[in-house]
């Protein structure tokens, strides 16, 4: 064992060469003798290894120093990417890091390695890890906007000491798509996000008036990757039993195996086929209760299968602004339960990419219940990389079912006007045929969106406009409305006031017109907010809501008054509170009428111990007639859950769930090993008790003040990921 002298006198024997600020592309050195991934810094290879010193802050201000320093050293071999990072912290006992699952630690301090291997400025891989070594990874867009569903092979480990704490991490290249040269340029930016004082350092250092934020990536030049062809097969075996009461009584035992064979293979380095016969999509936690009643449409449920979220990112589109009524031309979970898969993503070459999904879908609609005929999906994204973070790209996606069908066909794109300024539009068109519809059988429908936004320091301006005709449909998407025609726009100004305690402060006007083509009405909905944000990631707004909204040729009133506040409260207890009230509707399609609604969310998180965290969070919604004040409704979810982390492979979590409204308790308890993404074992149990009895004189079920366990369930399932 090396001792603690001899670590420090070394990182500052390193620590001389660090502080590289390049314009140009730095060539990272090439190593012989591969660090162990261990968590401390003593290995002779990052005494050579390229350093990077030179942290500045993005948040909460542009260009400011660190509060703390960081350094970080790179290198790689003919397989793997090296990284380390050496994080000092004056106050070591205030660095916040648990122990817990694969991307659950956001909110704790981190350090992070961004790579475009393809250095086109569209997407970069994001590698996040915690003071303990746990992972976080995704897809970090042209935006900056980090996609975290898809889980990639690497590894890492983190250790604290009186210093700071220090994190190596290794990425091999088989996990990673990259073009195959001998010299192969690539964009790299390395950030460190510190709770205590809610800021996000960077190098090289970023700012808004340069541009792209990939376009600023420091280019870095890897020689000699050696490309080994990608070939991975995962098996999967999953055995569920469950039974439910009838009559009072416990059924029969169902019992259910199914067996899934998943592989993956490079037929380039940059292009990967994945094939998928009877696909595992089980989920290993149920989604989270949201309120289900006055909805105008269907909840959305964000994918957590693990066949489709590589390259999920690709089918992000163009053109569209927030909370507008196409909110996905590609919603995978509108596939409920394919029977064969195929999926093509990657690059073509450094232009072009391509995203391919086909699948043959059990025949059942979204509530699991049966329909004539087996579905098809047939879905294509295509995108050619123009000048900066600029493309032009192309969509199809169709549905096919007992001689019905809906296409969706049409193009999308980014453009850079300049530094500040960028314009984005997608002009779709649906055909459609369902005899429900229409009288001759056939529909058509256009979608067309354009939008332009302006970023600087100070400034934020958004501006976008949707039209959706009557009849557009696309059902391999998400779509809450159609036959508008949809004007939103965006203004925030942003002040850094000279103080430690308020670091931004943001008014902000965001609204909303529409036109109902049906009515011939317009709604408007205008949100004019004043927010601050503060040290240990703490935010607070109020919010003041005039507007209205069409619904069954009526308007009708939703103005109304809200406020939110969060904080880190200390390294322990974090906490989260919403209120809103506002004139509401109620969506009875054939009878609507005016009320008013009030709205809360709590969230409180405990982590007592690096291993063990426990979470509270609370859902209210009620409904009050506008015309007597009587109460419809009023809805209620209280959600807890508990993990206990062994350590970052293995893990117990229960979880409890009541609905109010309808007075069902949820049970779920889970234990987790996952090894590396693939290779994991999972053994769970689920109950549902109701405050019901069973009345044999009647014949039925009545209320009862005490629980009754109606359904029962358990499932196991294990799968190995085999890489070739």
């Amino acid at each position: 064992m090396r001792c603690r002298t001899y670590i420090i006198i070394f990182l500052f024997f390193i620590a001389a060469t660090c502080g590289i600020e390049a314009n140009g592309p730095i060539e990272l050195p090439l190593t012989e003798t591969p660090p162990r991934i261990d968590g401390k810094l003593d290995d002779p290879v990052w005494s050579t290894a390229t350093c990077f010193g030179r942290f500045m802050s993005f948040k909460p201000d542009y260009g400011k120093p660190s509060s703390e320093n960081t350094m970080v050293y790179a290198c790689s071999d003919r397989e793997n990417f090296y990284f380390a990072f050496r994080c000092f912290q004056k106050n070591t006992s205030q660095i916040k890091g648990a122990v817990t699952r694969r991307d659950n630690m956001g909110e704790d301090d981190w350090a992070a390695v961004c790579i475009d291997t393809f250095c086109d400025m569209q997407s970069a891989y994001g590698f996040l890890v915690n003071p303990l070594g746990i992972q976080g990874d995704g897809i970090l867009d042209a935006n900056g906007d980090l996609d975290a569903s898809q889980d990639m092979v690497w590894y890492s480990k983190g250790t604290i000491d009186k210093e700071g704490y220090t994190v190596e991490i290794r990425i091999p290249f088989k996990s990673i798509r990259f073009p195959v040269k001998k010299e192969v340029k690539m964009g790299l930016w390395l950030v460190r996000n510190i709770v205590r004082t809610s800021e996000n350092v960077c190098s090289p250092e970023i700012f808004p008036d340069k541009g792209a934020l990939l376009s600023q990536f420091q280019p870095i030049i890897v020689r000699d990757m050696k490309y080994k062809r990608i070939a991975e097969l995962l098996p999967a075996f999953t055995n569920s039993r469950a039974r439910g009461r009838e009559e009072g009584q416990w059924s029969a035992e169902t019992r259910q195996t199914n067996f899934s064979l998943t592989g993956k293979l490079g037929l380039t380095p940059s292009l990967v086929l994945d094939a998928a016969y009877n696909p595992d999509f089980s989920q290993v936690e149920a989604d989270a209760g949201q309120v289900d009643v006055n909805l105008r449409y269907a909840l959305y449920y964000p994918e957590k299968r693990p066949f489709f979220l590589e390259g999920l990112e690709e089918f992000k589109f163009a053109g569209n602004t927030e909370d507008a009524p196409l909110y996905a031309v590609v919603h995978t979970r509108q596939i409920i339960d394919p029977v064969f898969g195929l999926k093509l993503t990657g690059k073509i070459n450094r232009k072009n990419s391509l995203a391919a999904i086909v699948a043959v879908d059990e025949p059942l609609d979204s509530n699991g219940e049966a329909e004539t005929g087996q579905p098809t999906f047939g879905i294509l994204r295509f995108r050619h990389v123009l000048k900066k973070d600029a493309y032009i790209g192309g969509f199809y996606t169709g549905k096919d079912v007992s001689g019905l069908y809906n296409r969706v066909a049409g193009i999308d794109g980014r453009l850079r006007l300049s530094r500040f300024a960028v314009a984005e539009y997608h002009v779709l068109g649906s055909l459609s045929r369902d005899p429900a519809d229409v009288e001759n059988n056939t529909s058509t429908g256009h979608a067309v969106g354009l939008r332009y936004t302006y970023d600087s320091r100070n400034v934020l301006f958004d501006v976008g406009l949707q039209d959706i005709s009557q009849h557009f449909r696309i059902d391999s998407g998400f779509l809450t409305r159609q036959g508008v025609t949809r004007l939103a726009a965006f203004g925030m100004y942003i002040f850094y006031p000279k103080s430690k305690f308020f670091q931004r402060i943001e008014p902000f006007y965001w609204s909303f017109h529409l036109l109902d083509k049906e009515s011939s009405l317009v709604e408007t909905f205008n949100l004019f907010t004043f927010r601050v944000k503060m040290p240990r990631s703490s935010m607070f707004r109020i919010d003041l809501m005039l507007a209205n909204e069409v619904f069954a040729g009526e308007r009708f009133e939703t103005s109304g008054i809200g406020f939110r506040a969060e904080s880190q409260i200390s390294k322990h207890l974090s906490v989260y509170l919403y209120y809103r009230h506002r004139g509401s509707i109620y969506y009875d399609p054939d009878s609507p009428f005016p009320g008013r609604s009030n709205r809360v969310s709590l969230s409180l998180g405990y982590q007592p111990l690096e291993k063990f965290n426990t979470s509270l969070d609370l859902s209210y919604d009620d409904f009050f007639r506008k015309s007597d004040s009587q109460k419809e409704y009023d809805y209620t979810i209280l959600r807890s859950r508990t993990t206990f982390q062994v350590n970052k492979y293995l893990f117990f979590r229960g979880i409890a769930e009541y609905n109010f409204f309808r007075e069902k308790l949820f049970l779920d308890f889970l234990a987790s090993f996952t090894y590396i993404p693939g290779t994991v074992v999972h053994i769970g149990y689920g109950s549902v008790r109701e405050k019901l009895r069973w009345d044999e004189d009647i014949r039925e079920y009545v209320s009862a003040r005490r629980f009754l366990e109606t359904r029962q369930a358990f499932f196991f399932k294990v799968s190995y990921l085999w890489r070739f």
